[in-house]
């Protein structure tokens, strides 16, 4: 082979190259803002349902806002216990989820996560729900009520809700739970009556907070 066609095939290997190269690159870019434009297009999906339900732009946004608080709540104390979460991902007129990996983790601190969405999210609607009562504004307290009636429904100790998880931690810490690692069972860890306890007075207490501010803004012809 003369040296000229062998320099034009180092050509042609070095130009594909940087064109794979190129391509992985932007095919991971693509990856990534794709799955970034997913979510972000869901919320605004979700945005426009509510606002055409009821109404008002202005109460759907609110509620979709008040939503994205709540699940943020879960993504908050998630990280800040070092532990892998999601971004929240929107279903219309389902609410929205995150994904949290609890494998591994105490009960306890898995109920932490999931107690963290009800009380920041009735925070918010208590804040909402301040502003409207400040201003007059019967919808603002309208949205309140209804960001209560959200985050107590999460709080029921039912399945997949918040709630569920708490209750199922609670249990867990009482009688003593199996830790496993990839599927795994690796430590019989014994009860822990303590943790408990305080997990059990914290979802009392938020699950109070968050019924009374439910029947607080019913007070004022709310639903």
């Amino acid at each position: 082979m003369s040296a000229q066609a062998e320099q034009e095939r180092g050509i042609v290997r070095r130009s594909l190259e940087r064109l794979g190269g190129s391509a992985i690159v932007i095919g991971g870019a693509a990856l990534k803002w794709g799955f970034l434009f997913g979510k972000f297009f869901a919320f605004f999906v979700s945005f426009a349902a509510y606002s055409f339900w009821f109404g008002s732009w202005k109460f759907g946004l609110g509620l979709v806002l008040l939503i994205l608080v709540h699940e943020l709540g879960h993504v908050a104390e998630a990280r800040r216990q070092g532990v892998p979460v999601s971004l929240p991902t929107f279903i219309p007129f389902l609410g929205a989820f995150v994904t949290v990996r609890h494998a591994g983790l105490p009960p306890w601190r898995s109920a932490l996560i999931s107690l963290a969405g009800p009380l920041v999210g009735g925070l918010s609607a208590a804040a909402v729900w301040a502003v409207g009562s400040a201003r007059d504004s019967t919808w603002l307290v309208v949205l309140a009520n209804i960001g209560f009636l959200l985050n107590a429904f999460n709080a029921l100790p039912i399945g997949f809700l918040d709630g569920g998880t708490v209750f199922r931690a609670i249990s867990e810490s009482r009688r003593g739970w199996i830790r496993y690692e990839n599927g795994v069972p690796v430590e019989a860890v014994p009860p822990d009556r303590e943790h408990a306890m305080l997990i059990a007075v914290l979802y009392g207490l938020i699950a109070a907070a968050l019924v009374g501010g439910l029947l607080a803004t019913r007070h004022s012809g709310m639903l």
